[in-house]
């Protein structure tokens, strides 16, 4: 997606439909001379003018504001004109197509950001964190794109990166007066340096994915044996009867997915079929479909009826769950929560509702980190840190082998492109191509 930035780009910056206010904006070198013909002279910078907006004929199309924000100034760091007219969707492509007579083209979808990207104004983690903010389906969601876009997770990155180079250099450096490599390539203060940047990457992966599940939401996947309550328990947290529920083992089949809001996290519930042992080909395909949806899962509801057994489920290995003692309404327990081998176990009815709240409140828990003073962070994030830690790691190993410094210095370059890539200081066009073709036009 290579950007040509010769030219001027127009587009409507606002939702589509019909409003009070609409914002048409343009960014490139014709900006001044497109802002002059619609303005009658040459606008006073970052000033709010009041202008008649015509056609090539003289006819009127709107009265409204013209804003010029010259360069480098801007938002993109081009010659930036914003209009803002009557939210007519009619009105607002006619003065569109009037600003393509006068030599703007349509903007790209993302194609404002990508501007402001490739001149600096915004590295690229801030520039998804616009998009994320536009999106954003809660006010966690939304203050964690905000600290993005103000630069909070790009500073850790590049914290790690310095922290990288330094080590290069000392590996380097030792590598050029080869007499002494062996005296000075692995002191102790080296390979605390090692150690210690490998625990700073850790943690910025552990914020990480949780500024992903706050961005994306989590995938929770309701798992038990059949009339354990899983049905009912979705429609007790989404609020509606979105499974349906009875007394016959196997009702549930197939898959069943409610996205819902708790606390203003958002939650990707999964209602699963119950896992016993069958010779039902199809109740055996909604079990094989179930575990798999299990393996996907940021955390697993383990759903126990009354007389079930905790090692009754199957979750697999290192993903996070919680055991849900359902159906204390028959049994007559109280509503409560209690650790168990690091798991947490809450008593609860999902029919009555006793307990809910409590459930509630440790959902919205796994997100309040990254609600508090996180950011957010997106799949390609985690996965370039993920790859920058087995890097560093690699490094490590081959520090620890004397003659091995230039495979060590190896590994930390990839370690250094690998969350280069996060900022965009270091990737590859198509990788720009895919973040901004997914914005919206006028961004």
């Amino acid at each position: 997606m290579a950007a040509d930035r010769t030219d001027t780009i127009a587009a409507i910056a606002t939702p589509p439909g019909a409003g009070g206010i609409g914002v048409i904006r343009l960014s490139g070198p014709e900006v001044p001379r497109i802002a002059a013909r619609l303005f009658g002279r040459d606008p006073s910078p970052r000033h709010a003018h009041l202008a008649r907006f015509t056609d090539a004929a003289g006819e009127l199309i709107d009265t409204g504001l013209l804003i010029h924000f010259p360069a480098p100034a801007s938002f993109t760091g081009e010659h930036v004109l914003e209009l803002q007219v009557h939210g007519s969707p009619a009105l607002l492509q006619r003065l569109l197509r009037e600003l393509h007579h006068l030599g703007a083209r349509a903007a790209r979808a993302g194609e404002f950001s990508e501007r402001a990207f490739l001149n600096g104004k915004l590295d690229l983690v801030q520039a998804e964190a616009i998009a994320d903010l536009i999106a954003a389906g809660s006010e966690a969601a939304a203050r964690a794109a905000q600290r993005s876009l103000q630069g909070e997770f790009s500073r850790r990155v590049h914290a790690l990166v310095e922290a990288t180079i330094a080590l290069r250099m000392r590996i380097e450096a030792a590598m050029d007066f080869s007499d002494e490599a062996i005296e000075t390539l692995a002191p102790a203060a080296l390979n605390e340096a090692v150690d210690g940047l490998v625990d700073r990457l850790d943690a910025l992966l552990a914020a990480a994915c949780q500024g992903q599940r706050l961005t994306d939401g989590l995938h929770v996947v309701l798992l038990g044996r059949p009339n354990a309550g899983k049905s009912s328990l979705l429609n007790a947290l989404a609020a509606d009867d979105r499974a349906i529920v009875t007394a016959r083992p196997g009702t549930t089949r197939d898959l069943l997915r409610e996205v819902v809001r708790v606390d203003g996290v958002e939650l990707t519930l999964v209602d699963t079929a119950g896992l016993r042992d069958s010779t039902d080909p199809i109740e055996q395909e909604g079990m094989r479909r179930a575990r798999a949806e299990a393996a996907r899962a940021d955390l697993i509801l383990s759903v126990l009826g009354e007389d079930d057994a905790p090692a009754c489920d199957e979750v697999p290995p290192g993903i996070d769950r919680m055991v849900i003692h359902n159906k204390i309404d028959l049994s007559g327990e109280a509503p409560r929560l209690q650790r168990i081998d690091g798991i947490e176990h809450l008593y609860l009815s999902a029919r009555s509702g006793t307990g809910m709240n409590l459930l509630r409140e440790r959902l919205a828990a796994r997100l309040v980190p990254a609600a508090e003073g996180g950011f957010s962070a997106r799949v390609r994030h985690v996965e370039a840190l993920q790859r920058a830690g087995r890097e560093l790691r690699e490094a490590r190993a081959a520090l620890a082998h004397r003659d091995a410094p230039e495979l060590a210095a190896e590994h930390l370059r990839q370690v250094q492109n690998a969350l280069g890539e996060i900022t965009g200081a270091f990737g590859a066009e198509d990788l720009l191509g895919r973040i901004f073709a997914n914005f919206c036009i006028g961004k």
